[in-house]
């Protein structure tokens, strides 16, 4: 399992690095991402932070942990900027918190993100097809996610990606121990979303070529 959305307690998470990146070898991860929610106000205060304690991790655990992030309810005319300034601060992963359903977060954020320069829009909700054809356009991953809420729109995700040939990727979106998930588990709520087991595995690898893309910056 390749999870690069999850939570530790530099936001809203409840584990610290070191226990969020042991229990997810445990749980049978191979490689995830830290991306905890930020802005303009507190970017340069997390991404330092967890570049810090990765590598340690990494080589303790035997686990793949990188330095991201997840700029959450950024106004959409600062997204970009600020993609930028995360990037330059080490982030790997960059994701942005889209327009899920469960979450009041400003129109216009799923278009903004899908012209910056992130990896992964979280949870896009009732994404349009222009926005999955500029997905496509730009090789930014659209998100399957396991989380509770965020996931009601899953399906529809997987029907807009598969229509204008963008990327998906599954993600866990954990907050907490109980979010992590096995990789039969993704498999199945992959299925659940209308993917085709062909398609289900093209997801996962599209994981792996980003966490490859990743460590090469």
């Amino acid at each position: 399992m390749i999870d690069l959305h999850t939570h530790s307690i530099f936001s809203d998470g409840e584990l610290i690095p070191s226990e969020l990146a042991r229990r997810a070898k445990v749980a049978g991860y191979t490689a995830l991402a830290i991306t905890d929610h930020a802005d303009h106000s507190n970017f340069d205060f997390i991404i330092p932070r967890l570049a810090k304690v990765c590598d340690k991790l990494t080589g303790a655990f035997a686990i793949q942990v990188m330095p991201g992030i997840e700029l959450t309810h950024v106004p959409p005319q600062y997204i970009y900027e600020l993609a930028r300034e995360a990037r330059l601060a080490g982030a790997k992963i960059i994701v942005v918190h889209g327009e899920t359903l469960v979450e009041p977060v400003m129109g216009g954020t799923n278009m903004a993100a899908l012209k910056a320069p992130i990896d992964v829009l979280a949870h896009p909700g009732l994404i349009t097809e222009e926005e999955a054809m500029e997905a496509a356009k730009n090789s930014i991953c659209l998100e399957i996610t396991t989380r509770k809420g965020h996931s009601l729109t899953n399906g529809h995700v997987a029907k807009m990606a598969r229509q204008a040939k963008a990327l998906l990727i599954l993600n866990s979106d954990s907050h907490s121990p109980d979010d992590l998930v096995s990789g039969d588990m993704a498999r199945r709520i992959a299925l659940g979303a209308g993917l085709t087991e062909a398609e289900s595995a093209v997801m996962f690898r599209n994981s792996a070529a980003l966490l490859k893309k990743a460590l090469e910056r």
